[in-house]
Parts: structure tokens; sequence; C-alpha cells
């Protein structure tokens, strides 16, 4: 299995384009050891050519042609992605599809709940229908895998999410399942597997029990704190919007810590959070709990 980083930022990237946060203000600066970071997304493939692409950020042009991989080959126009799966139906993973609309028709993977966003509230598909087109299937959440055509040895699990629907959504206040989900990646030849949740604010029974059986963990690290938008002015708590913080009482690290056969790394980590700077408290606290911190263009191979 072959995973590639495309995004490891949270919504706005990092340097978010108007924040002039310790994080954002010592990185322009050159003050910072630290890494620019795309708006979340990764890249799935068993054999280095047919890729599933999870979600579409509004950075997805500069993320595809920093990766070759995934090019067109032997012809005028094509690419390597057979489908996309979307996660949910947040901005900063949906408005991708629209700088993907010059081609043949997008095959999209996503829940009711997410369809039901993008062809009203935010009717993405709507409008690609009068450019690419969009072919759509219906992503189980009865605990049933799905395979893609073309994506030859993977098979996909998603778990619904506890989450709520985006701002815009009809249902905003009105939680439904499949709102957000993760999702078990296995390779079927050696049966090994990848947890990936971008957005995890609650760690369920089933959530839990997915994690210490992967292999590999790709997880939420948006906020190392549940206050840490304090910062910026913004009064919202991380668990609040669907976030687990890193830190604190019940937070990822002490999560993280129960499971003994994962690797475990971080992503979706937004501009605030002082693990970006690689040489803070925070970075060194998880080096010394065994955690990751995901970057852009990062692979990973199991």
């Amino acid at each position: 299995m072959q995973i590639r980083i495309l995004g490891s930022g949270a919504g706005g990237g990092f340097p978010q384009w108007n924040c002039s946060c310790p994080n954002c203000k010592a990185l322009r600066a050159g003050t910072i050891k630290a890494t620019a970071r795309n708006q979340s997304s990764i890249a799935v493939s068993s054999d280095g050519e047919h890729w599933a692409l999870f979600n579409a950020s509004p950075d997805v042009r500069a993320q595809l042609e920093s990766f070759p991989e995934i090019h067109p080959k032997n012809k005028v126009r094509g690419t390597g992605i057979e489908a996309i799966v979307m996660f949910d139906s947040q901005i900063d993973h949906a408005t991708g599809l629209l700088i993907l609309r010059e081609g043949d028709p997008l095959t999209i993977y996503c829940t009711e709940m997410v369809r039901q966003d993008l062809t009203t509230g935010f009717p993405i598909f709507n409008i690609l229908e009068h450019f690419c087109g969009v072919k759509d299937h219906t992503i189980p959440l009865n605990g049933d895998a799905f395979i893609i055509p073309n994506i030859q040895d993977l098979e996909f699990t998603a778990l619904p999410l506890k989450s709520k629907a985006p701002p815009y959504s009809p249902h905003r206040n009105d939680p439904h399942e499949g709102d957000n989900i993760g999702m078990i990646i296995r390779q079927i030849s050696t049966g090994k597997t990848t947890f990936y949740a971008p957005g995890l604010g609650k760690i369920e029974a089933h959530v839990e029990q997915a994690m210490k059986d992967a292999d590999c963990v790709l997880v939420d690290g948006t906020f190392w704190s549940d206050d840490e938008l304090a910062s910026v002015g913004r009064p919202l708590l991380a668990r609040k919007i669907g976030h687990l913080p890193q830190s604190g009482k019940g937070g990822m690290i002490e999560f993280l810590d129960t499971l003994e056969k994962p690797r475990k790394i971080l992503i979706h980590i937004n501009n605030t959070n002082p693990i970006l700077n690689e040489e803070s408290e925070e970075r060194d606290i998880l080096t010394q709990h065994g955690i990751e911190v995901s970057y852009d263009t990062m692979n990973i191979e199991l």
C-alpha cells in the first residue's frame, strides 16, 4: 500500500493567508523551523499507477502538479486518479472538485448525506454537470467494504464519526450518520491496514477497535489544545467544532499511547498548532510518545 500526503494542513493551510499568529508570522519571516502546508488530502494506491484521491482541497492543482505519478502518461490528457473519495462536505475538502472539471466525468464516492450537501447547500455536483459531469457512488455505512474499479488489491470500509455537517448545510444543527467518516484501507494480499480520519472529534468504540487493529493510523492533528483558537481571537473550542486536541485529559496523545501496534501519524494540522514548530516543546512531546507529524509530499508504504 502506498500513501502520498498531498496536503497536511487544516482549512486555510499554513501560513493562512490572513493570519499573523506566531506560527504564520514566523514562517513568513523565516525565523521558525517549519514547513508550509497545503490543505489536507491524500492519495492511495497499491501499484503506484492507479490512485484514489481522498478529498479534493482548494490546493488540489498544486498538489497534483507536485506528484508525477498522477500525471498523464502516453496520451495528451489523462490522470492516475481513478476515483475521488469524499469524507465530508466541508469547503476545504470539496472545493477542489471544481478545479478538476477539465476532463472526463469525475468518479466520486461519498455518503448519502455528503451527496445531499453537495447538491443543495453547496451544489458542486450540479455545477460540474455543466462541465465534466459526475458519476457518484454511495459509500455504505453498515460496515461492508467496497472496492474501486482499477484500484487493485485494496478495499475500503467507512466508519461513521460523530460530527456536524458544514455551516452551510441544510441540516447543520441536525447531525446525521454519514456527515463525516473515517476509513479503513486494507490491502487484500497482505492484510495490512491504514485507518484515516482527518476530522475526529470523539473516539467511539468502533473507531477505537479500528485504530487498535491498524498497522498505521493517520488521524486528526488539528489542534494542540482545546482552547487554542482563543489565541487568534476566536472563542471556539476544538471539541465543539469536531476535533480532538492532542494535549490534556482524554486528548489524542493519551489515546494513542494505548495503541501498541500501529504507526501513529497526525494530519490536518491547523496553522495555530505549536507542533508546526519542529523545535517546539510540543513537538518534542509528540516525539517522546512515538507520534509523527505528516508533511506535504510525505510517502508512507505498508
